[in-house]
Formats: C-alpha cells, sequence, structure tokens
C-alpha cells in the first residue's frame, strides 16, 4: 500500500507540474509564437544565467468560483515567479504569462509576486518584473484590483532600497500600468507592447478621438513623447540582453557599491584629440556624445531615456572600471538649454543614481533654462526646481565639467560647487555668466548706447568688453567656484583620480522623515 501511495502522489506531482509548464495549452503558445513574442518561461531562460532559475510558487492556483471559473484553473495561474542569477549576481523576477488567462492578474497572482518581492526587499536585490498581461482578471472583481494595490505598496516600500526594473513586452493597460511606472526603469518592445491608462475604444467613446493603440501606448510614444519608457528595443531577446547589461552598472541595493567592471584603459591618460572637440565660437554646436565617448571606458556609455529631451543626455558608463552616472547638457539640440521635459528626465536619473551610491559626473554646457510663454505657464519654474532639488539633495561624490557655457540660475542648478559639487572642473572655452553677453549689454550699457552716435559698433564694443571679462572661467577660478581650470586633454585623468578621491565620501541630510520635492 505504502508503494502504491507514494507512486500515486509522484505521477500526481509530475502531472500538475507538467500542466504548470504547459501554461495555456500549445495552441495558446503557438499564437504567443506567430506575434513574435516568447513565452514566460522563454523569456527567464533569456535574462538569467543558464540552470539558476529557481521557481516558486508553481502550483498555486486562483480561488475564484464565479463564472464557471471553478472549473478552469492552471497551475502557476499565469505568473511565473523565482530567483536566479544575472552574471552571478542574485535577482528576483516575475513573468506574466499571456498564455494563461491572457495573463489576467488574481488575487493569488497578486500574491505570488509580492512574495518575491516581499523576498528582494529582505535579502537586497534587485526585482524584474516581465510584464504582458490583459490587466485585472475581470472575473475576481475587488479582488484583483485589492492585488494590484499590494504590489504597488511593495513597489514604493522597495523604492530606492533595492532597483526594480520593468519590461513592458506585451499589454500593459489600466491600473497595471503604475506597478511599471513606480519602478526605476522602463523596457518596451516595439510593435509588440503598449501601455496606456484607456484604450483606443473607451478614447473614441469619451472624447471622439481616433487613435490606434501603437500611437497611443506603443514604445515609440512612450519614449520620443511621454517619457514613461526608458528604453525601446526591437525584440524581446534584444530587451532582455539590455536588461543583463543595464544591471552591470548597478549595485544590488542601496547598501553597497556598485560592481566594477574590467579596464584596460590607462586611468591617466591624456587625449590631445580633446583639445579641439569642443568649439571655441559660442554659437557653433558640437555633439556632447562625441565628448562622453573619449573620456569614459571604451563602449561603456549606457544611454537612458535617448529619445526623450534630447537636449539632455542621460546614462551610465564606465570610469576607471567605475559605475558612474552621466548628466550632460546637448548643444545640438535647442542648443543645450534645460526645458520642462529635459529637467524632469535629469531629476529623476540623478535621484536614482544617487538612491544606489552611483558617483554622477555632469558635463555642462548649458545657455539657461528655454525661455518662451508655453514653458512657463506649463510650470518650468517647478519642473526646474526638481533638478536643482535633485542635485541639492544628492550626497554621492559629485563631478562636474564646464564646457562652454555656463549662464544663470542653469550654472547653479547643473551641480554647482555652490549645491555640494566636490570637484569642479572648467575648459579654458568655458564661459560663467549671469546671462549671454549680448543680453547683458543691453541691460548694463543701455544708456551708453543709446547715447552713442553709432550704436552698432558700440554695442559691438561692450560685447567684446562683456566677453573679455566673462567669457571665460577665471574669475570662477579666482573666486573658488572652480577648482581647477585644465585642459580638455585632461579631463579623464582627472576625473578618475577625483573618483578615487572621493571614494569613501560621506555627506548626510539633515534628519528628516522626507522632503518635499517640488512635484
Amino acid at each position: 500500500m505504502g508503494n502504491q501511495s507514494e507512486h500515486r502522489t509522484t505521477v500526481e506531482l509530475e502531472d500538475r507540474n507538467r500542466r504548470a509548464l504547459l501554461g495555456g495549452g500549445e495552441a495558446r503558445v503557438a499564437r504567443q509564437h506567430e506575434a513574435g513574442k516568447k513565452t514566460a518561461r522563454e523569456r527567464i531562460e533569456l535574462l538569467v544565467d543558464p540552470g539558476s532559475f529557481v521557481e516558486m510558487d508553481r502550483l498555486v492556483t486562483h480561488r475564484c468560483t464565479d463564472f464557471g471559473m471553478g472549473e478552469q484553473k492552471i497551475p502557476g495561474d499565469g505568473v511565473v515567479t523565482g530567483y536566479g542569477k544575472v552574471e552571478g549576481r542574485q535577482i528576483f523576477l516575475f513573468a506574466q504569462d499571456f498564455t494563461v488567462f491572457g495573463g489576467s492578474l488574481s488575487a493569488s497572482y497578486a500574491k505570488k509576486i509580492c512574495k518575491i518581492m516581499d523576498l528582494a526587499i529582505k535579502v537586497g536585490a534587485p526585482v524584474v518584473g516581465l510584464n504582458d498581461s490583459g490587466g485585472a482578471r475581470i472575473q475576481e472583481g475587488v479582488e484583483s484590483l485589492a492585488g494590484y494595490a499590494d504590489i504597488f505598496l511593495r513597489n514604493t516600500m522597495a523604492s530606492g532600497v533595492v532597483p526594480q526594473i520593468s519590461a513592458i513586452m506585451g499589454p500593459c493597460a489600466g491600473g497595471a500600468v503604475y506597478s511599471p511606472a513606480i519602478t526605476d526603469l522602463i523596457f518596451m518592445v516595439e510593435q509588440s507592447s503598449y501601455m496606456f491608462i484607456t484604450g483606443p475604444e473607451v478614447i473614441r467613446t469619451v472624447t471622439h478621438e481616433e487613435v490606434t493603440k501603437e500611437d497611443l501606448g506603443g514604445a515609440r510614444s512612450h519614449n520620443t513623447r511621454s517619457g514613461v519608457a526608458h528604453f525601446s528595443v526591437e525584440s524581446d531577446e534584444q530587451c532582455l540582453q539590455q536588461i543583463r547589461t543595464l544591471l552591470k552598472y548597478l549595485p544590488s541595493n542601496n547598501q553597497e557599491d556598485p560592481p566594477t567592471a574590467p579596464c584596460s584603459q590607462p586611468v591617466d591618460a591624456e587625449d590631445p584629440e580633446l583639445d579641439d572637440l569642443v568649439p571655441h565660437d559660442p554659437m557653433k554646436p558640437y555633439d556632447i556624445r562625441a565628448l562622453i565617448g573619449r573620456v569614459i571606458d571604451q563602449d561603456s556609455f549606457f544611454e537612458v531615456h535617448q529619445h526623450y529631451a534630447p537636449n539632455i543626455v542621460v546614462g551610465f558608463a564606465h570610469m576607471g572600471g567605475r559605475s558612474v552616472g552621466i548628466v550632460a547638457n546637448q548643444p545640438m539640440v535647442l542648443a543645450g538649454c534645460l526645458d520642462l521635459n529635459a529637467s524632469v528626465k535629469a531629476a529623476r536619473f540623478v535621484r536614482f543614481c544617487d538612491c544606489f551610491n552611483i558617483p554622477i559626473v555632469t558635463f555642462v554646457d548649458v545657455p539657461g533654462f528655454l525661455p518662451g510663454t508655453d514653458q512657463e505657464y506649463r510650470g518650468i519654474i517647478r519642473h526646474g526646481a526638481k533638478l536643482l532639488y535633485a542635485y541639492c539633495e544628492a550626497t554621492v561624490p559629485k563631478i562636474t565639467i564646464i564646457a562652454r557655457k555656463a549662464y544663470g540660475g542653469a550654472y547653479d542648478v547643473m551641480s554647482s560647487k555652490h549645491i555640494r559639487g566636490d570637484v569642479s572642473l572648467a575648459y579654458p572655452t568655458a564661459e560663467i555668466a549671469v546671462m549671454g553677453p549680448e543680453g547683458a549689454v543691453n541691460i548694463v550699457y543701455r544708456k551708453e548706447i543709446e547715447a552713442a552716435e553709432d550704436q552698432e559698433a558700440a554695442r559691438k564694443q561692450f560685447i567684446d568688453e562683456y566677453r573679455r571679462t566673462f567669457a571665460n572661467p577665471f574669475k570662477a577660478a579666482e573666486l573658488g567656484f572652480v577648482d581647477e581650470v585644465i585642459q580638455p586633454r585632461m579631463t579623464r585623468k582627472r576625473i578618475c583620480r577625483a573618483l578615487d578621491m572621493l571614494k569613501n565620501k560621506r555627506d548626510t541630510n539633515p534628519p528628516r522623515k522626507h522632503g518635499n520635492l517640488p512635484l
């Protein structure tokens, strides 16, 4: 009897595991593949190191009996959860399975996700969510809504404690979008993923607007227009590989330093070609990425939000093998001005780096905040203050290089010495002043220009005089606002030395529950 009972138990376990691994069945798996999408388990295999994934709650099922759901139970209930390793480092993850009830979320499904998030916080490891779901399971009503809220709470509690990464690899609509929105970084797959609060049909009914799913909430829309997503990728495979790459720059939690990377380049080498990269003509644009690329470890720049607010560039890089966050004005777009979107983009990135002990290197070439009624009416003061607040609050090492223009309040905001910038360097091309020469002369010398016989000649003379006085970094250096004026060829050497000097930096903010960020 004992052997028979044991045999039955083994057979039942094998049957339950088989059903769980089969998901929604071969037909639905085939439809997933026809749509150019991987299944949940295939995605996990591509994300984690081979053989490292340990599944949890494989046999969990929903508890709903309404609408005939009691007869429709599939082990796992539409989400695969567990832990594994990426490059030998621990992560926790969940992968929504669109082949099971369209990936819709039930109360049991939510508890599975909450369990691995709770563990991630306890052990200090990143959480990666692979999203592909039709949203709340309608048959469960408020229980599924409660499940979403339980996840939102854990997203919030984990924020700034462990990195949270979301991959949108299919539909993500309604309340489901708020979990990814709270996480740190969002990937979207082109042509197969979308995010929106209300779909095209509801919009058509309520506002009479005609819009497709792709235009409303596709990868391109959220990477270029809304800024909701940080990365746009072409396929599931590329998405998962990019997540693996991203994790190389990040610590596992807020108590650790970021991992280091091998570096074969000398940290004290000088690059003579940098001396001619930044044009001496203040009106001539150049690509700030060219400067970044020559200063960091070769091919290590991992840009974030590349297609959104392109007048500022942010991303991760390695310098001497150390992870750093890069923030840089982009003179190729809007002359590098700060506007609403650029301010929010950079503020979010600075705060993420500060959460996870990643030093911030800032390249400054900014003529000011973008003027205009549109910017003022939409709140450039409030949004610009977010970037100022982020830099002021950050206690990680902050190194600033003023490459050319640093005018007005934007000079203060871009990690200046006055807001706890640790090391401030400037090129000989740096111009640090309240405003550009043309505008300043019209104010300071207005009467003299009006009284001159040849007003244009007088204006030009005063502009040249103003340039000689302020279109250089030496006044700021005399005041100690710039630590050193360097030749551009020395940039990598000076930054790497500063990073080494600051590696044991400790700074704190006053005791408080939290500050009141100007949201």
